[in-house]
Parts: C-alpha cells; sequence; structure tokens
C-alpha cells in the first residue's frame, strides 16, 4: 500500500454518520495503523495501512463542495514551498501561491474548482516515495510536455492521451526539489469530464432504502 507524506482533506455531508461508521470498525481493524479522533474543525482519520486523513464537514471554506476531496497535503523540506509554486505556475499553468501559516511556509496550487495541492514545510523526516501518483488534466498539453522532455524527465511517454513525469524542479535552477508521479492528461482524454456517483454508506443489507444508493443524488 503506497502512503503519502501529508494527509488528504475530506469533505463529507455529514460527520455524525461518520463517527458511527468510524466505532464500528476499530475492532475489527485492531492491530493495524487504523485510527481516529475527534480534533478542532475535523474528524482525523488513519487508515489500516498509514494514510492520513482530515474530515470536515461542508462549509463555506471549500465553496459549495458538499462530497470531495478539496486538497491534497503533501510536506516538504525546507526551503521547497516557494520553488515548486514556481513550477507549477510557469511549467503546468497551475495558478500557484506560496505563503506562511502557523505550520510553516505552503505553496498552494490551484487544481480545479475549490480544490487545491498543498505544499507544506517541514522538519518531519520523509520516508522514501514509495510511487503514489496522482492524475491531472491540462488545457495546455504541449508546454509542460516540451518542458519536461528537455531536461529528460518524462517517465511515460504520451499514449492516450497522456504523458507522466515523477520529478518536480525549480524552473529557475532546474534542481530537482520533490518527488510525486503526475499522470498528466490533455482534455482529449477519454476520461475527461467523467461523471462520477458517490455510494451512500449509510446503505446496508439491514437498512436498506431503495432508490438512495447514491449520497448526494443527482436529477
Amino acid at each position: 500500500m503506497q502512503v503519502i507524506h501529508g494527509h488528504i482533506g475530506i469533505v463529507l455531508p455529514d460527520l455524525d454518520s461518520l463517527k458511527e461508521r468510524l466505532g464500528a470498525v476499530e475492532k475489527p481493524l485492531a492491530g493495524t495503523k487504523f485510527g481516529w479522533s475527534i480534533e478542532t474543525g475535523h474528524i482525523a482519520v488513519t487508515c489500516p495501512w498509514g494514510n492520513r486523513f482530515r474530515c470536515y464537514a461542508a462549509e463555506l471554506r471549500f465553496g459549495d463542495m458538499a462530497l470531495g476531496i478539496p486538497y491534497v497535503e503533501f510536506l516538504v523540506k525546507r526551503g521547497r514551498a516557494a520553488p515548486i509554486a514556481r513550477f507549477y505556475d510557469q511549467v503546468l499553468g497551475a495558478p500557484a501561491t506560496s505563503d506562511s501559516g502557523d505550520d510553516g511556509i505552503r505553496a498552494r496550487v490551484k487544481i480545479g474548482r475549490s480544490q487545491s495541492l498543498v505544499f507544506c514545510e517541514s522538519d518531519e523526516p520523509s520516508p522514501p516515495y514509495d510511487g503514489h501518483h496522482i492524475a491531472i488534466y491540462v488545457s495546455n498539453f504541449s508546454h509542460p510536455y516540451a518542458f519536461l522532455k528537455d531536461r529528460d524527465l518524462i517517465s511515460e511517454e504520451v499514449r492516450n492521451h497522456q504523458f507522466r513525469f515523477k520529478e518536480i524542479i525549480d524552473p529557475d535552477t532546474d534542481s530537482r526539489i520533490f518527488q510525486v508521479e503526475h499522470e498528466v492528461r490533455s482534455l482529449h482524454h477519454p476520461m475527461f469530464h467523467r461523471f462520477f456517483v458517490n455510494r451512500n454508506p449509510n446503505e446496508s443489507a439491514r437498512r436498506y432504502r431503495r432508490g438512495r444508493d447514491a449520497l448526494i443524488p443527482y436529477s
């Protein structure tokens, strides 16, 4: 199982039912890395393999999102946030900023409506990169490909309207500063604007209600 060095933010419409579900699996998952706690403003959850999540109730800070992943936060070494912001802004065309917060300097990259990648500087030791990856869609497909190709950073050549790279570099110096594989897709990719249906986790064999399988019904 791949584990990110950081945490994943999740927005849910109902945290009370989440508490009930988490409590129900505590005993079956005993002996794993699973755990959860109620924190200020969110519920912290660690999955059985060690990935960390922060679960939030739908609120204005995440726009009109009622269910989804508003951000993924990676922990990076000191001095890396600003060049990471430059990379996303200059190479991938994603608006990015860096600022100081209570936890340190962060780079925040907008990757969609009410969605961001966050890179937070930390002194926490970084484990070896284990191959986890993210998929992104870009409107300008040729520019990042050419930039990365010129620097021999393409890890998988173009096929089916996508390519991959693993190294984030400082565009000012070409120094390698962080590893996470990106599956870069063009807007011609067959999964662009794919329709998702999220299952209602409260539906079960014991309390099944017909017609309520989707967590948020779509008309």
